[in-house]
């Protein structure tokens, strides 16, 4: 005779499962990519990566494989414990992270000074900016 254990018993620290298209999405969108991007880079259709991104279907190891390298990145990155790191008290739209990842991705080969410059340009637009709409 087999006693059924409650399902909260049955495993105890079972990780909670994870979305692989929210997961992608997040990675894409960290690195100021389109699904067009990976697309291009790819050759999957960028309606199919729409439908792995809203859970539509589940893609392969082979695809997720594609992807990952589509975005440089290996792919036990999709499967991390903590893949997307939050910044308490800050949150940002999907176009701000698309900027910032780009803005990121051409200040890593600038010289110290060329950073300073860019920097000091940002602060000049943002006064600019809050002083006419104020």
């Amino acid at each position: 005779m087999h006693t059924a254990l409650p399902e909260s018993a049955a495993v105890p620290n079972e990780p909670s499962p994870i979305n692989i298209g929210i997961t992608i999405r997040s990675f894409r969108l960290q690195r100021g990519m389109s699904q067009g991007d990976i697309e291009k880079r790819t050759g999957l259709l960028r309606c199919y990566l729409s439908r792995v991104e809203n859970g539509h279907t589940v893609p392969s190891l082979d695809t997720l494989q594609k992807i990952a390298g589509a975005m440089e990145m290996p792919l036990s990155h999709f499967f991390a414990e903590d893949p997307v790191k939050e910044v308490p008290g800050v949150t940002l739209s999907e176009e701000e992270i698309r900027f910032l990842t780009q803005v990121q991705r051409y200040s890593a080969h600038l010289t110290e000074s060329d950073r300073r410059l860019l920097l000091a340009m940002v602060r000049k637009f943002a006064a600019t900016a809050t002083t006419s709409i104020s």
